[in-house]
Formats: C-alpha cells, sequence, structure tokens
C-alpha cells in the first residue's frame, strides 16, 4: 500500500531542512579565523652619517674659514703683499704666504703676540718708523721710504708684507714709489692709492709720490721693474 505525502507536510518538511542548512552555516562561519592582514611598511630611513667622518668634514670646513686676511690685503706683485696691522686672526693667512720678512712702517714697538708668530715661522721683521700724523702736519721722510724699498727690492727678503696701521697712507707712499720704479703714469699711481685710503686719500702723500726721485734705486732690480 502506498501512502501519499500530503502537500502541506512536504512544506513543512522543506522548511524544517532550510532552517538546518543555516544554522549549520552559522556555526561553520563561528569557527573560521579570520584571514591574515598584510600591512605594508615604508622603506627604513638612510643611516645617520658616520660621526668621525662628520666631524672631519667640520673640522676642514673650519680650518678654510680661519684663513682671513688681514684689513686692505692685496697682492702688490710677485712676492710682495700689503695690508694693514694684522691681527692674531690673520696669522693662519700669513702663514699660508710663506713670508720671509715684514716690513713694517709704524715707530710703535712690534706687539709681543706678533712677535712670537714671527719668531715661530721664521720671519723677519724691518721696522721703519714713520709717523702717522694728520694733515696738514703730515712729514713724510724721504730716507725712510728709500730704506723701506731697498728692502722690498731686495728678492732675498721675499715673499714679504708691506703694512702700517690702516694700511693706507703710509703703505700706499711705499707702494706708490714702487709703481714708479715701474714705470707707471703718475695717474695709475694715484688711482691705486686712492683705492685703499678712499675718503681718507690726502694730498700730501700724492703730492710726495709725484715729487719721488727714483734715480737712486734703479739700480737695485730689474725682477720688479
Amino acid at each position: 500500500m502506498k501512502l501519499e505525502v500530503m502537500p502541506k507536510q512536504r512544506a513543512m518538511e522543506a522548511e524544517q531542512r532550510e532552517e538546518a542548512m543555516e544554522m549549520s552555516g552559522l556555526e561553520l562561519w563561528k569557527h573560521e579565523k579570520p584571514a591574515s592582514m598584510v600591512v605594508f611598511l615604508p622603506p627604513p630611513p638612510p643611516p645617520p652619517l658616520v660621526p668621525a667622518a662628520a666631524a672631519a668634514a667640520a673640522a676642514a670646513c673650519g680650518e678654510e674659514a680661519t684663513l682671513v686676511p688681514p684689513l686692505n690685503f692685496a697682492m702688490v706683485d710677485d712676492g710682495i703683499f700689503r695690508s694693514g696691522f694684522p691681527a692674531a686672526a690673520n696669522f693662519r693667512f700669513l702663514k699660508s704666504l710663506n713670508l720671509r720678512s715684514i716690513v713694517y712702517l709704524c715707530p710703535e714697538p712690534y706687539p709681543e703676540t706678533n712677535a712670537e708668530f714671527l719668531a715661530k715661522n721664521g720671519i723677519k721683521l724691518h721696522q721703519f718708523g714713520i709717523e702717522g700724523r694728520k694733515e696738514p702736519f703730515v712729514n713724510i721722510p724721504d730716507d725712510k721710504i728709500r730704506e723701506a724699498l731697498k728692502v722690498v727690492l731686495d728678492v732675498k727678503n721675499q715673499p714679504l708684507l708691506i703694512h702700517c696701521k690702516r694700511g693706507k697712507h703710509r703703505t700706499g707712499c711705499v707702494v706708490g714709489c714702487l709703481r714708479k720704479l715701474q714705470k707707471w703714469c703718475l695717474s695709475s699711481v694715484f688711482d691705486e692709492y686712492q683705492r685703499f685710503a678712499a675718503a681718507k686719500a690726502r694730498s700730501t702723500d700724492q703730492r710726495f709720490m709725484e715729487l719721488f726721485d727714483i734715480s737712486s734705486l734703479k739700480h737695485l732690480t730689474a725682477s720688479h721693474c
């Protein structure tokens, strides 16, 4: 005898099967492990400079920075330089010139610190004391300028530095007379003098250079004239 299943009963059985499947799916989801997350980090920063290398670079820059020329420093000719009075901050720079002599044009004693620097580096001091007076009391001693030029023109004394206090008037007169020996025209001699003296240029200095007799010095050298 064949039993027939009523449509209502078949519907109830189908509904029960669907609920069972839903429940089994929910239980399976609860026990699954979540997928692992992949995080991309930025690359690490470059390593810092090696302290020793950085210190060496700083030291090299510092040494270069200490090469400070004196006030009004300039090259006059091969082995001949001019400037104002050198300070201790200028010693490293002066050492780089490998000087043999300094022609000092002031009457005051050379400072002890400067004298020690000369002695330490084998630099000879030639002093020709010329008073630094202002117009109209300027008196430029011809004989001292002439003796200073003899030292300047002697190649055994070079390289050398000529300086006074500011590197303007007394130094300018010595260099101006040297230019006459080099056959510079007076306008060029005065232009150079005024470039260093600027607003402090003195007509008495220029008059002295114009009248300075170079005939007794022409025989001393041919290297700079």
